[in-house]
């Protein structure tokens, strides 16, 4: 797989996934303001792959920061925090990232301006490689929940394209793969930005997993026709009780699923886990650009002039819904994963 983000010879390199499957085209980012506009305009896009964007662009920011001392330094870090944090508001690994860009600048108090620009580089590159190796481990637990020759549906784009590498949701299809396993692969379109038609069929292709692309209104039907053997996706942000937030059509996914007895998963790393939020209620859901829902790919309208458009990104799946939770360090049941994951650290 080509790189979603990496940090490249002082720039923050990103592939602009707003240009696949059409075109391979990466955005060199200069400064840390483009890092956040890439957030922004789904340049980059997926809870994890967020976060290490996050991370890399407070890197990045500081490095063209002309303080000599540290208190006027840590100031100037923290205001690029805060704009990148302020590009979206549902996927908490942006947040979990640059928490821990700024306890790295806090432990580094004592350090010269310079070796300090160097270990936050330094820090953003670990949380790339984690989460690299997060996703494998993912994968290697995933890949007991799926059986031979089985066919499995997943809702938007939760793969390396969505994260460091290898990804979550995708991380179990690859496992599976890999162990031999006949398995096929129906990715839900996802309106309105189709993450599921452009990015994960692409991305599966590459590898050579068999994949259908089905509208999203097709899951029912399938499933009613025993076509759909088990669901995963992937995460934005999970609360204390299990409750998920992902892309917006995941908890019609999950309903289905439930309604014909279709085991329903959810993948994601650790740092998707937001334990001091207690429901999924609590978790604040972003509305987008109506215009994502008129037109398609902001270009060809499909709906009158003026009409009005409700756009939330993202929907909440209840904990009641949930199979398990696949993470790096197991697979919980949602109502318990708040103190197995704590038991877990």
């Amino acid at each position: 797989m080509v790189p979603t983000v990496e940090w490249k010879e002082g720039i923050v390199r990103i592939l602009d996934q707003s240009r696949l499957p059409d075109k391979i085209e990466f955005v060199d980012c200069r400064d840390y303001e483009t890092v956040a506009i890439a957030i922004k305009e789904l340049w980059v896009r997926g809870a994890p792959a967020i976060g290490i964007t996050a991370a890399m662009g407070v890197a990045l920011g500081a490095q063209g920061l002309k303080a000599l001392d540290y208190d006027t330094f840590q100031k100037g870090v923290l205001e690029i925090a805060d704009h990148l944090a302020a590009t979206r508001p549902t996927a908490v690994n942006l947040f979990w990232a640059i928490s821990r860009m700024k306890r790295t600048l806090a432990a580094l108090k004592d350090e010269s301006i310079a070796d300090i620009k160097r270990l936050l580089v330094a820090e953003s590159q670990a949380i790339l490689d984690e989460d690299i190796a997060m996703n494998r481990e993912i994968g290697r637990h995933g890949n007991a929940v799926i059986g031979q020759e089985q066919t499995i549906l997943t809702h938007c784009n939760a793969g390396a394209l969505a994260t460091g590498g290898y990804g979550t949701a995708l991380g179990v299809v690859r496992a599976a793969w890999d162990a031999g396993k006949k398995i096929q692969v129906l990715a839900d379109e996802t309106r309105p930005v189709l993450q599921g038609a452009r990015l994960t069929a692409w991305e599966l292709m590459q590898d050579g997993i068999p994949v259908t692309v089905i509208t999203d209104s097709m899951a029912g039907a399938l499933m009613q026709r025993g076509k759909v053997d088990v669901c995963v996706v992937g995460a934005d942000r999970i609360a204390a009780n299990g409750d998920v937030a992902n892309k917006i059509g995941t908890y019609s996914v999950a309903v289905l699923a439930h309604a014909h007895g279709i085991p329903f998963y959810v993948a994601a790393p650790s740092s998707t886990i937001d334990l001091a939020t207690a429901n999924g209620e609590l978790i604040p859901i972003e509305q987008r650009d109506p215009r994502e829902v008129t037109h398609v790919r902001g270009e060809t309208a499909i709906a009158p002039d003026g009409v009005g458009v409700d756009n939330p990104a993202f929907d909440i799946t209840p904990a009641r819904l949930i199979t398990g939770i696949i993470t790096e360090k197991g697979i919980f049941v949602p109502s318990e994963l708040a103190a197995r994951m704590r038991n877990a650290v």
